[in-house]
């Protein structure tokens, strides 16, 4: 790995950095709307919702509200929001990205350097802009020398831009947590590590100040090694971080529908709630009951289902209802309203809109996937931008490894979306537009096809296969010269 010296700088002798006012930043965004809204797209997604933790409560004496154990609690959580993350991370990653350059071996390159296992942390990296605002990526080199990616959670990072547009770093701060042993003590441990050019700075953040960790040491981002064994420490010139945006506003899905499917959560719990507290769906008004203590009351009417009262002053005791009713359509059109608005206001489709009935058109599926499409575009743009930043480091690892400068090579990031077509209208189309367009543009937007640049060739080689299968026939129907056939 010696030539990485060069392209790669080496790191500084020395370094000075103000721990108190990094403690203090770190703090101040723990405590952030920002970080707790990473935080809560998070742990919506995997459906820890605030449902969960919700109390019964009534209004007690003096008018205070206060904690009511003996009334169902139900807590139901029905999470369309981790529906409509899954649907915006398929619709636009649900299928492989495609390289398109003009250097052949450039684009072989890549889709090695770029291949499933990078697919699936796209996805992921998807999941993690949705709920998070930003997903990041770190290049870097393990321990064998091969080159990298791995992904960190939203929720651990606090980047420092140098820019107001947020498009260049100046750092990266990771803050986690992590379960250590000291003897047989179990306890956690919250570490810091610093990302800039001149290395990775660790740290231990404990009662809001900064420790040098010395279990797990600073140091550089890469270790060369030369053909004599000697290891020399270099650095990227880039923070070797990469930031893949949901949007130019940074500002995460939840967000957006937090307030619609808590909403949900309480009104499918409420309903379920009222339908359980079946002796309370009757009001019962006492007359001349012969107790004084209700709870007692309660007790002997479930117990026996009898209740003893008498007669004061010529009045008759007597027991009458008061009947509430629980009004399932209310429940069912609030309910349908609420759940339109989250996904509306996530920007998704509804799978059971009444445009898929039947065999719907194209016109129709267009205008059901408008809004996730709009959504898709932005989130296209962003990505767009951020493979640039990391096909800079996959470009200084090919020319590390003696494969080519590529530096100054363009090339194209394909995103092919993932959606419902009618294929029978898109074959037709394709079918009406041959002599119109060329064939290639009619292979790309053919239904069945995976990959246009095979197909072309499949398509070449059938043809060559006809003519040599017809100049062979021809031949043959012509070596008698007495052949009158």
């Amino acid at each position: 790995m010696e030539r990485l010296k060069g392209i790669i700088k080496e790191g500084a002798e020395s370094r000075i950095k103000d721990l108190d006012f990094l403690a203090r930043e770190i703090a101040n965004w723990k405590k952030s709307p920002y970080h707790k809204m990473q935080i809560d797209g998070a742990r919506y997604y995997r459906g820890d919702h605030d449902i969960l933790t919700r109390e019964r409560t009534a209004i007690g004496e003096g008018g205070t509200i206060c904690r009511v154990d003996n009334l169902p609690n139900n807590k139901i959580l029905d999470n369309i929001y981790a529906n409509m993350v899954d649907q915006k991370v398929n619709y636009l990653l649900g299928k492989p990205i495609t390289f398109k350059s003009d250097d052949d071996k450039y684009t072989e390159e890549l889709k090695n350097v770029l291949g499933k296992q990078f697919a699936r942390l796209l996805k992921n990296i998807g999941k993690d802009c949705l709920n998070g605002a930003i997903g990041w990526i770190h290049p870097y080199y393990n321990e064998k020398g091969e080159f990298k990616f791995r992904r960190f959670e939203p929720y651990e990072i606090l980047p420092f831009w140098k820019d107001d547009e947020h498009t260049e770093l100046d750092a990266v701060v990771r803050v986690y947590k992590r379960l250590v042993y000291e003897g047989s003590t179990e306890k956690t441990v919250e570490y810091v590590e610093l990302y800039d050019t001149q290395g990775v700075w660790r740290y231990v953040f404990n009662s809001g100040k900064l420790i040098k960790d010395v279990e797990h040491p600073s140091t550089y981002h890469v270790f060369a090694e030369d053909e004599a064994g000697n290891i020399t420490p270099l650095n990227w010139d880039r923070v070797p971080m990469v930031p893949f945006k949901y949007n130019d506003d940074e500002i995460a899905l939840i967000h957006r529908v937090k307030i619609l499917q808590d909403a949900i959560n309480e009104i499918e719990s409420d309903f379920m709630n009222n339908m359980q507290e079946d002796n309370r769906n009757t009001i019962l008004i006492l007359k001349n009951y012969d107790g004084e203590d209700l709870g007692q009351f309660r007790h002997n009417l479930s117990l026996y289902g009898v209740v003893k009262v008498r007669s004061i002053d010529g009045c008759d005791g007597g027991v009458e209802t008061l009947q509430v009713q629980v009004n399932s359509e209310n429940y069912q059109s609030i309910l349908k309203v609420l759940k339109k608005a989250l996904i509306d206001n996530a920007r998704g489709f509804d799978s059971d809109d009444e445009r898929m009935n039947g065999s719907p058109n194209e016109m129709n599926l267009r205008s059901m996937y408008s809004k996730i499409d709009l959504d898709a575009n932005g989130m296209e743009m962003e990505f767009q931008a951020s493979f640039d930043d990391l096909l800079w480091f996959i470009d200084q690892h090919l020319a590390n490894e003696g494969v080519g400068d590529y530096n100054d090579v363009d090339v194209d990031i394909i995103f092919d979306r993932d959606m419902i077509v009618n294929e029978s209208e898109m074959i037709n189309n394709c079918k009406n537009s041959v002599g119109i367009v060329s064939t290639e543009t009619i292979i790309a937007n053919h239904p069945f096809t995976r990959d246009p640049l095979k197909e072309l060739e499949a398509l070449e080689e059938e043809k060559q296969k006809n003519i040599d299968l017809y100049q062979g026939s021809f031949g043959n129907n012509n070596d008698d010269p007495n052949n009158d056939d």
